[in-house]
Formats: C-alpha cells, structure tokens, sequence
C-alpha cells in the first residue's frame, strides 16, 4: 500500500507542476511580469499568446500525464507479482523466503511468478557438480 501511494504522489505533483506552468504563462501576460521586472515600459496584454502558450502546455500535460499514468499502471501491475521458489515453493515477501503455507495463512491474495531461493540453488548446483562427477567417473 505504500508503494501505491507513493505512485500517486508522482501523479500528484506532476498535475500541480503543470498547473503552476499554466498559471505563471497566465500571470505573465496579465500582470506584465517583464515590465514590472526589468523596466516601467508597459507591454500590451495578448489573449492570443497567452491562449496558445496555455494551449500548448496544456497540450503537452496531456500527452505526458497519460504517459505517466500507463508506465505507472504498468509498475503497480508488476510489483504485485511475487518471486516463489520452482523448487522448495517458499515465497520472496519483504526481502525474505517464507514458506509458500506461511503466505497463504497470512491471506495475500498476490499474482506469483517463479524464481529460485539460495538455499535451493546452491543445492540444485551441488547436485548438478556431482552428477558431472559421477559421469567422469563412470567414463573412467
């Protein structure tokens, strides 16, 4: 639950990034920012560039909002997927192996995926170095 949260923080303030583009592209025109900051000249107000520069921002935080929103879907998507072991089927949760019963007792109700603890790939390589012993042996 943590990680979606924080999923949504990106979302969150990639939206208020944006929203403050476009209010600063607005105060801008407005209230003449370059005048009041560089000299007393007064500039004209222009709905027009004002309009178009609010339009292209708002263009472009279309475009990668929803970018955002499928990479971000597609993480969540992801993160759900425990690692069980092929071999001993204990479970990879919170940087541990726990026994596949142990998960099922506590309710996850997750997507799993395959992968091999340490325990049993040392174990699968010791098997594996013994049966390449016995084949020398046996060839001698």
């Amino acid at each position: 639950m943590k990680k979606n949260s924080q999923l949504t923080k990106i979302g969150v303030y990639q939206n208020l990034g944006f929203l403050g583009i476009i209010v600063l592209c607005f105060l801008d025109d407005l209230l003449q920012l370059p005048g009041l900051i560089f000299s007393d000249h007064p500039f004209a107000f222009m709905y027009r560039r004002s309009t178009l520069d609010i339009l292209l921002v708002l263009g472009v935080w279309f475009l990668v909002s929803r970018s955002t929103r499928r990479i971000l879907d597609r993480v969540h998507y992801l993160e759900k997927f425990m690692r069980v072991c092929a071999w001993c089927r204990r479970i990879h949760f919170k940087g541990e192996w726990m026994p596949l019963e142990e998960f099922m007792r506590q309710s996850f109700d997750t997507p799993t995926t395959h992968g091999i603890c340490k325990e049993c790939l040392n174990r699968q390589q010791a098997l594996i170095e013994k049966a390449k012993e016995r084949k020398k042996a046996a060839a001698q």
